[in-house]
């Protein structure tokens, strides 16, 4: 299915504006959150693979024209440019896996104005979903504390594609794997999966189905012991694990999804240990988020892994992010470039091509990020990298396992306080001296022209 029409009607009315009275102007502008989700200390980038995708392929066919041409709103000859369309700018990155913060581009994009206007609503969409995803997933991590979690979100994330996405989401930011075969499939992630209560019910005996699901999977069996009595369901997959180990087999885990996990996974974790079966693991499910998963380990629940899913993969807490796409400079039909910025009260947007610094201390951790004019010397690691070139990517993303392996080690250099759940903390972010006096100059003269 074409995907060009996956935008808002004013993309393209704005884009017959431009047709007629700015057809050769370009212009720049910046994608950014403006203000961070309640609790949340940082975000985390993601979706640029998807954005480069989209862009480099993005043409209208003659059904999408033929549709077009029905809303009768729109002139033949700017059909007509349509019909030819390509992307042919330049879009500068923050990589996928960065963490950033409010007010800081995430992408950039400088192309001819009816090209950069068009892709709004796709690149909104997809770095807000992916990012807030991302973002949550790994609050979700960081409250494990070390125990392993994995994605259990398809059949209560918002749509299909919100539920492959969220399973790349949480891959990045430390998940050990997703129960999404499809997100598998795509992204060569660790697919994981149990039992469901359904297969326990459709035998006479809890015991009997153990047996028959050991039985079929010897070496990967995690059978579900709260259906109908914890205690007994707990002793039944002991029984079980000395049958499998008696052939020479290991049960690999148990799993709890409700009543009180943290009493029953001490019970259990005693009573596995008492039988000589140390090495079977202790799952944990049942509308889990980062929050419940702090107040199990604070009391001590002997869970070795989470699975989570309606919370990560809705961003129960944070659905949204306030995420935006502003003209920040704009060309005359001399194709010289001047400044632009938004004044409205409460959502002042920056002016001019800019580029993030990440400034890293003498103890090689991270101290701040200076928003600053491109070409400016900050001395700081920069953020954004340019990614397309006339339309083209310029080179082929890193693979998943590097995103995963970046954002690890990028995380481990913020101040530690960032990773608390529950208290905002905040990590500097500075404006230039350069843009200072730019954002200064820029209002007193479009205060004046207006």
């Amino acid at each position: 299915m074409s995907l060009s029409l996956c935008l808002d009607l004013y993309e393209l009315t704005m884009a017959q504006g431009y047709f007629i009275y700015k057809t050769k102007n370009r212009a720049s502008f910046d994608l950014f959150v403006r203000e961070m989700p309640r609790c949340r200390s940082y975000l985390v980038a993601a979706g640029l693979q998807d954005v480069l995708h989209y862009v480099q392929g993005l043409k209208f066919s003659s059904a999408d024209l033929d549709y077009l041409r029905g809303l009768k709103i729109f002139h033949d000859d700017f059909l007509g440019y349509l019909a030819n369309f390509r992307f042919r700018g330049d879009i500068w990155a923050m990589p996928e896996g960065e963490i950033f913060f409010s007010n800081e581009p995430v992408l950039r994009v400088t192309a001819n104005i009816i090209e950069a206007q068009i892709i709004e609503s796709f690149l909104l969409n997809t770095v807000n979903l992916q990012s807030m995803l991302a973002s949550k997933a790994s609050r979700v991590v960081n409250a494990a504390a070390g125990r392993q979690i994995f994605d259990f979100s398809l059949r209560r994330a918002p749509g299909i594609d919100a539920g492959i996405k969220v399973a790349r989401s949480a891959y990045i930011v430390g998940a050990m794997g997703s129960s999404c075969v499809l997100a598998g499939k795509l992204y060569k992630i660790p697919v994981a999966g149990t039992m469901a209560h359904s297969f326990v019910m459709s035998f006479k005996k809890e015991i009997e189905s153990f047996l028959a699901y050991a039985e079929t999977f010897p070496d990967k069996s995690i059978l579900i012991v709260d259906t109908y009595d914890s205690k007994k369901g707990v002793e039944n997959a002991v029984l079980t694990a000395l049958y499998l180990k008696e052939k020479g087999y290991s049960l690999l885990g148990i799993r709890l999804d409700s009543a009180d996990i943290a009493a029953w996974s001490k019970f259990a974790r005693r009573r596995l240990d008492q039988a000589g079966l140390k090495e079977v693991k202790i799952f944990a499910s049942g509308n889990l988020d980062e929050f419940k998963i702090s107040a199990l380990l604070k009391r001590g629940a002997a869970v070795d892994a989470f699975g989570v899913g309606t919370h990560m993969g809705t961003s129960s807490d944070a659905p949204s992010l306030d995420v935006v796409y502003k003209l920040s400079e704009a060309s005359d039909e001399n194709g010289r470039f001047y400044p632009t910025m938004k004044l409205s009260r409460d959502k002042a947007t920056l002016p001019g091509r800019k580029q993030v610094f990440r400034i890293i201390g003498k103890n090689g951790r991270f101290t701040g990020d200076v928003i600053a004019l491109e070409g400016e010397r900050i001395k700081g690691r920069p953020l954004l990298s340019k990614v397309m070139v006339s339309g083209k990517v310029v080179r082929e993303g890193p693979s998943l396992e590097k995103i995963r392996e970046r954002f690890k080690r990028n995380l481990a250099l913020f101040p530690v306080g960032l990773r608390n759940i529950s208290l905002r903390q905040r990590y500097p972010v500075v404006i230039s001296p350069g843009l200072k006096r730019m954002i200064f100059n820029l209002k007193s003269n479009l205060k004046a022209s207006q």
